[in-house]
């Protein structure tokens, strides 16, 4: 009993030691990610706008002043303690008041706010200034997701959603993450033009959120039913990365943000392609299609949209109800999973799809009607979405 009591000992602490060195050879394995977070980083992201780099001045400047408050108390305090002990023959003194000492200890702490309040509030007023923007852009919260809309400026009229790759949210699923941008890759970059004040407005379509990106300095609560605005004008081309910043539900940690920075010219590039693209998507809801088109087009809408939840082969996970086999699914009355799309289940835990168009909805409802074991060969065609869209 104890030579197998010490032999079973002796492996569990060898695979301790092999799981100590496999997590600490993992950690060690992710690198700096430019834009984004880095290893080991203790300070703020390396400023790209001139509201950042004003921000970590500011910070710098108030961690000065209060390491050197710091020093100064308890230097005096050490000294005294020290200096005054009883062991060395010192006795307390007795005393009431001091005029002198009362005028000092409100007098030096009043100065030493209102020069501190005085370098911040130039700052936090920039900050709110978005007016003169060249370019109004509208982010709104989902769960788990962003929603953009191109307002005013070059680029009006773009409109996309901007969700965590699919790939990403596989290995989080697994346990395998990979990569430097690890739950930062998303599919649809938001893209902005480099030297250019960006309007951003905040709203939320469900429950709170918040887009943040440290590289900007910009941090806006996005609400239901409230608009919020923030701006920022990068300085650099490149790529920036943040997440929302309000915990908002189970998927919180799948909702990064992605903003590409471009040149003048590329992003004049980027913005044509787009209009080309949406052009090309802007399907006639009477257009009358084909199953098997429409279960090509689904699929896609399905993996961008609903695979992360709902899974691949559309059998959910704990509380997330499965497709295959779905009751509603195979129901022959059609308007049953249209009314769920369209409006949402259990107080959000089933979002509403209604920002995704009506063709979009009718290829992922047939898609889901004739996928797996759900065979029903049912067609919803986009004429039946748009007939009971609110």
């Amino acid at each position: 009993m104890d030579k197998t009591l010490t032999h079973w000992r002796r492996r569990a602490v060898a695979g301790a030691g092999a799981a100590c060195a496999w997590a600490a050879q993992a950690a060690w394995a992710v690198g700096d990610l430019p834009g984004g977070p880095a290893r080991n980083q203790i300070d703020l992201h390396p400023p790209v706008t001139r509201i950042a780099a004003d921000v970590q001045g500011l910070h710098n400047f108030m961690l000065v002043v209060c390491a050197v408050i710091f020093v100064a108390v308890f230097g005096v305090m050490f000294y005294s303690i020290i200096k005054h002990r009883r062991s060395v023959g010192h006795r307390a003194a007795h005393f009431h008041e001091s005029v002198g000492v009362e005028i000092a200890w409100t007098v030096v702490p009043f100065i030493i706010v209102v020069a501190m309040g005085m370098a911040a509030t130039r700052t936090v007023v920039a900050m709110k200034d978005t007016s003169n923007a060249d370019l109004t852009i509208k982010a709104t919260g989902y769960q788990w997701k962003w929603g953009y809309d191109y307002l005013k400026g070059e680029g009006e009229g773009i409109s996309f959603l901007s969700a965590l790759d699919v790939t990403h949210r596989q290995m989080s699923d697994a346990g395998k993450p990979a990569g430097d941008d690890y739950l930062l890759k998303v599919d649809n970059p938001l893209v902005v033009p480099v030297d250019r004040k960006v309007r951003i407005i905040t709203t939320a379509n469900d429950v709170i959120h918040a887009w943040m990106v440290p590289a900007f300095a910009v941090k806006q609560d996005a609400i239901p039913g409230f608009v919020r605005d923030a701006w920022f004008r990068a300085e650099k081309t490149g790529d920036f990365y943040g997440q929302c910043a309000e915990l908002c539900g189970k998927e919180h940690a799948y909702m990064p943000i992605h903003v590409r920075v471009l040149s003048a010219p590329d992003y004049a590039r980027w913005v044509g392609e787009q209009k080309q693209a949406l052009a090309a998507r802007a399907d006639d809801p009477k257009k009358a299609w084909a199953l098997d088109d429409l279960v090509a087009r689904g699929s896609k809408v399905y993996a961008a949209n609903c695979a992360a939840c709902h899974g691949p082969a559309g059998r959910g996970a704990g509380p997330i109800k499965a497709l295959d086999g779905s009751a509603i699914v195979l129901d022959a009355d059609r308007a049953k999973q249209i009314d769920v799309l369209l409006k949402g289940r259990a107080n959000g835990a089933m979002p509403a799809w209604k920002q995704l168009s009506d063709t979009e909805l009718a290829a992922v409802i047939t898609y889901t009607k004739n996928s797996w074991s759900n065979k029903t060969g049912q067609l919803v065609q986009p004429a039946e979405i748009a007939s009971v869209r609110p």
